[in-house]
């Protein structure tokens, strides 16, 4: 409307335009990018060559240099233009397991399907990562770890901001196939990568790389293929045995006082069908001579119920914490033997979260799931999370904290946790041990590993 005065964050635009060192880092990456995926390493070498021999020409007249010269510019020529004759049109699927894992290398193939009349010869296939750039407003806000104590001139430019964020986002190394000598109409090849960080990966850019016969240059060609999504799982580490807390309310032989889990005892008998029973149960033999449905009795079986309570409020700047909490989380779920016992996950993720696995329930694959796509809540709340297990208490026999750091309001949440009678234990990852407290087992970020292995066996 006329007279209505500017928003303040519009005036603001104004007067400070973008961001021109955002800009040059945005666009050098990607021309970077750009430049080194159709340029090989040979190729770089006789570029540098031929500013040093244009140098060392330019002010000595002798023969030879000019003809080093002119060889490696003839070189350069005519690799670019025997690259104008390699061309491709293919069609491709890729067959994905069905997880992959933080850190460790997964390969997988890909089906190949050649569109030209002409065999395709000595090309590779490469899988190319999301853009790991991150956008004006992150670059601005964020802080790289132990930026404080950099120059001015490396605050004020923040080139090791912005090689951190790009490094911090960028979510696979690899994603290269072997050198295929040949290929005829349809081909399958395998194709390597790490992924780096837990959660979906999204894979939608597959291109085939054609080298010129002197391998100074490659043609970089999309490959026509429907996108796919990769579940990449948290990292787990190798645990001691152990046993949870809250073991030791059950009797010797694993019969458990906790919620009954389903009949899947021994055979007892027979009995006449009532409403509700399962069909699985029914003994269609029985019924076939008897007429009348009967289901087979089984003995009923219980199963210890522990809950694992998952801190989702780490401080600002323990992101790094977080990631190290939810691996510790996903290491005890397998762990964890789910043919006697039942797991509860509890967390906070802008609601209240609740995921059961085990015997009769689901499987563990099915937490390490929901532990992959897991993000961590800006605002603390341990007060929703301690309203949460107390809801599920009469069902838990004990309970496994998993915190993010240490604070006081963590201190007070176990504190209440034991009052009401769960018994309880905490992990707690930090970067410094603190002192020693009853039921706390402190790991160092630094040595996870070391301490996962150094814990008792009672937790």
């Amino acid at each position: 409307m006329p007279g209505t005065p500017p928003e303040p964050h519009a005036k603001r635009w104004r007067l400070f335009p973008r961001n021109p060192v955002y800009q040059f880092y945005a666009r050098s990456t990607a021309l970077n990018h750009w430049f080194r995926r159709r340029v090989r390493a040979p190729g770089i070498a006789l570029m540098i060559l031929i500013v040093i021999s244009a140098g060392a020409a330019a002010g000595n007249a002798e023969t030879p240099v000019f003809q080093a010269f002119s060889l490696i510019c003839g070189l350069l020529m005519t690799g670019l233009f025997l690259l104008l004759f390699r061309r491709a049109s293919l069609e491709a699927v890729r067959d994905l397991p069905a997880h992959a894992t933080a850190g460790q290398p997964m390969t997988y193939h890909v089906t190949l399907r050649n569109l030209s009349r002409r065999p395709l010869k000595r090309f590779q296939l490469q899988e190319t990562p999301p853009d790991p750039r991150p956008d004006e407003e992150t670059f601005r806000l964020s802080e790289e770890p132990g930026e404080k104590l950099r120059n001015v001139f490396d605050r004020s430019f923040a080139y090791y901001r912005w090689n951190w964020l790009c490094e911090k986002r960028l979510l696979f190394d690899g994603g290269s196939s072997p050198v295929v000598d040949r290929l005829g109409t349809t081909g399958q090849i395998s194709v390597t990568k790490t992924p780096r960080r837990r959660g979906l990966l999204r894979l939608n850019d597959l291109r085939v790389l054609l080298p010129d016969p002197l391998g100074l240059f490659q043609r970089c060609v999309k490959v026509s293929a429907p996108p796919a999504m990769l579940a990449v799982l948290p990292k787990r580490y190798p645990l001691p045995r152990f046993e949870l807390p809250g073991s030791a309310r059950f009797q010797p032989g694993g019969e458990a006082t906790a919620r009954h889990s389903g009949a899947t005892g021994e055979f007892t008998g027979l009995r006449d069908y009532q409403s509700g029973d399962a069909l699985r149960l029914i003994h269609w033999k029985t019924w076939a001579r008897t007429g009348k449905p009967v289901v087979k009795e089984l003995e009923d079986t219980f199963f210890p119920r522990h809950g694992l309570i998952l801190d989702t409020f780490p401080a600002a700047g323990d992101d790094a914490l977080f990631e190290d909490a939810v691996s510790v989380a996903a290491s005890f779920v397998v762990a964890v033997d789910a043919q006697e016992s039942l797991i509860d996950l509890m967390f906070i993720a802008g609601r209240e979260r609740v995921v059961t696995a085990g015997q009769g329930i689901a499987r563990a694959e099915t937490l390490l799931e929901v532990l992959a796509g897991v993000e961590s809540s800006p605002v603390e709340d341990l007060d929703s999370l301690a309203r949460l297990v107390q809801r599920h208490a009469e069902d838990l026999a004990g309970c496994l904290c998993v915190f993010a750091g240490w604070s006081d309001s963590r201190a007070k949440l176990l504190h209440w946790l034991n009052r009401m009678g769960i018994e309880t234990s905490a992990m707690v990852v930090v970067r410094e041990k603190p002192g020693s407290l009853p039921r706390c087992h402190f790991l160092r970020s630094t040595d996870l590993a070391g301490d996962l292995m150094k814990l008792p066996r009672r937790l």
